[in-house]
């Protein structure tokens, strides 16, 4: 893969043009980030490279989802929004409207680039209602200049990929309330999280009419799901039928869809076929996640892509590399040419970076057999 034009694997892959070729493109940002933190070094040969000579070094495709940054939020004039800086490793986002003012806390610390929120937005009906309103009144637009530069910096690893924010039950769980309010507020005022969750879907399917006349083609429904926090009943109340309403105005759009589903996936698999997806990225299998290879394929079936699927434990010397060679040779065998191969869903800090090239190796060779 050293050779190769990675952007346009990366899309023939995805969209079936590539003769039976798959693509390794595993993430490594906690791997680099835990090293560059507080002015670290990348440890050698690597030290001093840029994300794109580290790539191409390795071997292996970036999955870009820095171009995010290309879509953006327009809210309303009267809409006021700003961050205060606070004690220690605190600081307050605070978010004003027309119909009232909500705030979170931000927590970082002092051993990552991590943040959370100690005080989150909606903490009550009330603050849902604003935020209800501020979704109903938030337009999007695409930034040409910000995708320009972010090609010219990328382009010869991967292709422009983007993810959807958070969808419903998800968008309370991570953004806006935590899991245990969220999962309250279904039960304690489910008329007001209906439209909220009508209100931040209009906004998606607003955002979806920007991403549809946009170059960016791959795109991803960013939403971390956990069958441990979401039921089967949830699911198809709450996420199914937005799923398929996005994947339906995307697929009209020519665009590519796949879901990050990075938890266990037990009780949820059974469901990927009606989502509407293409694929399933970040399932991550046993020894680490609550699901085998056999079943992953069971309900992805040959219909759906696979993306990822290398449990990321198995890249810490903990696991024998022949464990990590034989189940990589198994999702190969098993998915090819539906897959984008990957790490379920990052190298930790403690991982070996030489494993991701032996990866590399492997698919080169599978590449080259189908070549």
């Amino acid at each position: 893969m050293q050779n190769m034009k990675l952007h346009d694997l990366h899309k023939d892959v995805c969209f079936g043009r590539s003769n039976g070729k798959i693509i390794w493109q595993p993430r490594i940002g906690c791997w680099v980030a835990d090293k560059v933190f507080n002015g670290g070094q990348l440890p050698a040969p690597y030290t001093g490279m840029d994300n794109t000579a580290l790539y191409k070094s390795l071997g292996c495709s970036a999955r870009l989802y820095e171009f995010n940054r290309c879509y953006k939020t327009v809210l309303p004039a009267s809409v006021n929004k700003y961050e205060t800086p606070m004690d220690g490793l605190n600081y307050e986002d605070v978010i004003e409207t027309p119909v009232g003012t909500i705030t979170q806390i931000i927590t970082g610390n002092d051993s990552n680039n991590g943040k959370m929120p100690s005080k989150w937005l909606i903490e009550n009906e009330d603050d849902m209602k604003v935020m209800t309103w501020l979704h109903e009144h938030t337009e999007w637009t695409f930034d040409r200049a910000m995708y320009d530069q972010k090609l010219e910096e990328t382009h010869e690893i991967g292709a422009p990929t983007m993810y959807m924010p958070r969808v419903s039950v998800q968008d309370f769980y991570v953004n806006t309330m935590g899991i245990e309010s969220g999962i309250f507020a279904l039960y304690d005022y489910p008329s007001a999280s209906q439209k909220y969750f009508t209100a931040l879907h209009e906004s998606h399917m607003r955002m979806i009419d920007v991403i549809n006349v946009s170059p960016i083609d791959i795109i991803n429904f960013g939403d971390n799901v956990h069958c441990g926090t979401l039921t089967t009943d949830i699911f198809k109340q709450y996420v199914l039928p937005y799923y398929q309403e996005r994947t339906d105005k995307l697929r009209a759009g020519g665009k590519f869809t796949h879901a990050h589903w990075d938890g266990d996936t037990y009780s949820l698999l059974p469901y990927a076929k009606e989502t509407g997806l293409d694929g399933i990225e970040a399932i991550t299998p046993k020894p680490q996640g609550d699901v085998t290879i056999e079943y992953i394929k069971e309900h992805l079936g040959d219909e759906m892509f696979l993306l990822d699927g290398i449990p990321a434990i198995l890249f810490d010397d903990i696991f024998p590399v022949e464990q990590l060679i034989e189940t990589t040779e198994k999702i190969i065998e098993l998915f090819a040419p539906k897959l984008v191969l990957g790490i379920s869903d990052e190298i930790s800090s403690t991982g070996d970076i030489e494993r991701v090239r032996l990866v590399g190796d492997i698919v080169d060779k599978y590449n080259a057999s189908v070549g």
